[in-house]
């Protein structure tokens, strides 16, 4: 009779693992079928971005996420959008023009124009809030492997922390330096900044970061930009704040460089930036706390995309006018007014 009862129960087990064996495996189809319909739905709104680069180890291509309607692009600012056109690659393989609309060099990002892209948007959730341990996704073209309508690639993660870039990783070489959510994946590889960090609900929380090392450690730092600074960031650019350069009247007696005591590098390219090679000294630059090696990023609002660019920003202003411009100096970003 023990021994009935012994063989009942071992039957009764094995059967109860068995189900509980397929139940598992059940729930874990499943499952990986929700994250293919997560990143089918998601990777629509992905993009792949291709424009100038390929020298000096300047990669030519980024990655993108369409946004709102899906006629905006949000991306990083980088020298890839140094051109007049710059290429969108959609997930269906078809091939766009975008321009620059703005950029916000204080977060490192830009926002493109394309028309008609029938593509879906990323809705902006300022609200949207992620913690440490969540787990999320990163869609990017790293390393440029998509080039059609080949599937953008995708990376699981989980966020380690949310911290002030500036604080937490005092190394870095970095424009900017506010909050990031920081992940324990290597989600910051050539070509997938720009890109798309997502939650299990396939919303986006975030945008790529460039790549990042703290040189006093050696370590690479994986992080994006929190979906609630990216939201605040769209809406400088959308309000006009660091637009392309508008069409104005032209100045009676305007400002030039020279006058200014600016001597920039030389202008050999159809999009040299404005980098300044030397200050004469006591001219009015060098008052004003302008350096050698200073990039010029905006004059007035009005984003300073090469030399030529300058040029003609400076004609539209009076030599009696004062200047605001925002510098890049090294990694950091400094404000300057001259004051004639």
């Amino acid at each position: 009779m023990i021994q009935r009862l012994s063989i009942l129960f071992a039957l009764g087990i094995a059967f109860l693992l068995a189900h509980s064996t397929v139940a598992q495996e059940q729930g874990l189809s499943k499952s990986a079928s929700n994250l293919e319909d997560l990143f089918e739905s998601a990777q629509r709104s992905v993009v792949k971005l291709y424009g100038a680069g390929g020298m000096r180890g300047l990669e030519s291509y980024q990655s993108g996420v369409a946004i709102g309607d899906g006629n905006t692009i949000l991306t990083s600012w980088s020298t890839v959008l140094d051109v007049d056109k710059v290429r969108v690659v959609t997930y269906d393989g078809r091939r766009l023009d975008a321009e620059v609309l703005g950029v916000d060099p204080e977060c490192e990002l830009a926002l493109l124009k394309v028309e008609d892209s029938k593509l879906p948007g990323f809705v902006l959730d300022a609200k949207l809030q992620v913690r440490a341990g969540q787990r999320v996704f990163s869609i990017t073209n790293l390393f440029g492997i998509a080039a059609g309508n080949e599937a953008c690639s995708y990376q699981k993660g989980v966020v380690m922390a949310v911290a002030n870039l500036q604080s937490k990783f005092s190394g870095l070489r970095s424009v900017y330096r506010g909050k990031a959510i920081v992940v324990d994946v290597m989600t910051n590889n050539p070509g997938a900044t720009g890109g798309a960090l997502i939650d299990l609900g396939g919303r986006l929380v975030g945008i790529i970061g460039k790549e990042l090392r703290d040189e006093q450690s050696g370590i690479w730092i994986n992080y994006s930009l929190p979906i609630d600074v990216v939201a605040a960031s769209v809406e400088r650019i959308n309000s006009g704040k660091t637009r392309q350069a508008t069409a104005m009247t032209l100045a009676k007696n305007p400002h030039k460089a020279s006058d200014l005591g600016l001597i920039f590098i030389p202008d050999v390219i159809p999009k040299t930036p404005a980098f300044v090679d030397r200050v004469r000294k006591d001219s009015l630059a060098e008052k004003s706390g302008i350096e050698p090696n200073d990039l010029i990023l905006i004059v007035n609002d009005q984003r300073i995309d090469s030399q030529k660019t300058l040029e003609q920003m400076f004609l539209m202003i009076e030599r009696g006018d004062s200047l605001q411009m925002l510098i890049q100096r090294g990694t950091e970003l400094v404000r300057v007014q001259i004051r004639p």
